[in-house]
């Protein structure tokens, strides 16, 4: 599969599970309302998400893709299925000890997770119950993340982008058809979310299945799990990943202290307004981050290091195509797309134009969070999981000194840019650091095609902004008819984008059509007809 068809394969599905989480989230608060039963579901649906984002989902990802993908390249599918029975012995053992320990101590955790529920014995009780319930979700996601680690290695991407929308569709379908079944509406929440680890668990057992990539695991090896070399190096660059992965929660942490600083509801703007800018995040970023990890692993274990580059650059330039007029159509729309998505009952006017300055700061570091996503794996692909932790470090750092600089002048718009500009810093250091070790270079091809695309997205922001300033959207447009000019706006911007990128040839409706009509990865023809910059 070529790099752009994988991109949009995730992307499409990561679309998917965005929209069917935006479908979710309504229902539940129409479900649960804002009372102690919500309170007590979202923590206890937090306490797994917060392990799965800290150690399988990020750390393990980045630390066993390149490993497995080097022995598929190296050794061939037997050595690499070898080693991925050994890891899942290991991790199967780890992630059942730790689910079993927090079980047990449940209460414990409970008063460090929310203190303040310790008041309310009533909401701290259900809080207990609800997130022994849904914690077994945790081991599940656990080898749902290495199963999708072994097809993202050779290039099966659909199974593995499709899983989280099984989750949505599953809790979904628990409230339209059994909401009120157990005691409350949370326990019916809590067990779709524990079953829904196991449907996304079972839905990857049989892709791998289907691709011949199950491990073969003896009952011994599963009784006494070893630590074999190969599992040594893999929680060596686990660890870096983990530190990195922790200081990011930290940071979010810290935004949240400061932002209860400041006057009531800057939480919520700032929730909101993030909600939004998450959604091309997750599509473009996490899309492109995906693709490219395994693509580049395999080329450089191959010796193929003219392909790895033009692979990176080709990831680049893709991705400033796509998220530069995502940040400048959410900067030239920020007011219509929040007055539309959430401006009804309690959210009313005020916080929505307070939501939407803080979602202009986060677009405008948007090209950057995808950045740090196209550039990150050209380190760990290398099995370099130390340097992008010290640069994370170093923009948490930028992060918090200007946190506490703009929210003076700027309240919690200063807060959503600090993230906006540490996100610059954080991309410009990974790509100093790899054009330093002669691991990257921009190509000229890359460097005039991302500025025609700023060009373009430019273009496209200014007449959206004419055009809201002439339909004056704010004085008028409520409900659907604000949501059908919504739409026809964002459908005006993306054709009058396009059209102005294929005139200035920022993107080759010719060279799109040929990277999705052939499969395997660019040809290297392609790299050898560009110069580096």
């Amino acid at each position: 599969m070529s790099l752009y068809r994988a991109i949009f394969t995730v992307g499409g599905f990561t679309m998917i599970s965005r929209v069917t989480g935006f479908l979710r989230d309504i229902m539940i608060a129409a479900l649960l309302g804002a009372g102690p039963i919500a309170d007590a579901f979202f923590v206890a649906f937090k306490l797994p998400n917060f392990f799965r984002r800290l150690t399988a989902e990020g750390s393990f990802t980045v630390a066993f893709i390149p490993l497995f993908a080097g022995l598929l390249e190296e050794e061939g599918r037997d050595a690499a299925l070898r080693f991925a029975a050994e890891v899942v012995a290991v991790l199967t053992t780890i992630v059942l000890a730790l689910t079993l320990l927090i079980e047990i101590t449940m209460p414990w955790v409970m008063i460090a997770m929310a203190p303040g529920f310790v008041a309310t014995p009533d909401r701290f009780d259900l809080a207990v119950e609800l997130t022994r319930l849904t914690f077994p979700y945790l081991p599940f996601i656990s080898l749902v993340a290495l199963l999708g680690g072994m097809l993202n290695s050779v290039g099966r991407f659909a199974a593995v982008a499709a899983a989280p929308i099984l989750l949505n569709l599953i809790l979904i379908t628990a409230m339209a058809t059994a909401a009120h079944a157990l005691e409350t509406p949370g326990h019916v929440l809590a067990w779709g979310v524990a079953t829904a680890g196991l449907a996304q668990f079972l839905w990857l057992v049989a892709a791998c299945r289907r691709e011949g990539l199950l491990p073969r695991l003896a009952w011994s090896r599963l009784v006494r799990p070893r630590l074999t070399p190969g599992v040594r190096k893999l929680f060596r660059l686990m660890v870096p990943a983990l530190l990195g992965a922790g200081v990011v929660q930290v940071n979010l942490l810290i935004d949240v202290i400061l932002a209860s600083t400041l006057p009531t509801g800057s939480i919520s703007f700032l929730y909101y307004a993030d909600r939004v800018n998450q959604l091309p995040l997750g599509v473009i970023g996490v899309a492109v981050g995906t693709a490219l990890l395994p693509m580049l692993t395999r080329q450089l274990r191959a010796g193929e290091d003219g392909e790895a580059l033009t692979t990176q650059n080709r990831a680049f330039e893709f991705a400033m195509l796509l998220c530069l007029p995502a940040a400048a159509g959410l900067m030239a729309l920020s007011g219509p797309i929040v007055a539309v998505l959430f401006e009804r009952g309690a959210f009313d006017a005020t916080a929505s134009s307070a939501s939407a300055m803080a979602l202009m700061a986060y677009a405008f570091g948007l090209p950057a969070f995808v950045a740090v996503k196209v550039f990150q794996p050209g380190f760990f692909a290398r099995e370099d999981t130390r340097t992008p932790v010290f640069v994370s470090i170093v923009a948490v750092a930028i992060n918090l000194v200007l946190n506490l600089i703009l929210m003076q002048f700027l309240a919690h718009v200063g807060l959503a840019l600090a993230t906006a500009i540490a996100s610059w810093a954080n991309a410009a250091m990974l790509i100093y650091l790899l054009r330093k070790r002669n691991n990257f270079a921009f190509e000229r091809r890359t460097v005039a095609r991302s500025g025609l695309a700023l060009l373009a997205a430019t273009g496209m922001a200014v007449g959206l902004v004419v055009a809201v300033d002439t339909l004056k959207f704010g004085d008028w447009a409520s409900g659907w008819g604000a949501a059908a000019v919504l739409a026809i706006l964002i459908a005006g911007g993306m054709v009058v984008y396009f059209s102005l990128a294929f005139v200035t040839g920022a993107a080759r409706p010719r060279e799109l059509r040929e990277a999705f009509s052939r499969r395997g990865s660019d040809s290297k023809s392609e790299a050898n007809s560009e110069d580096q910059a």
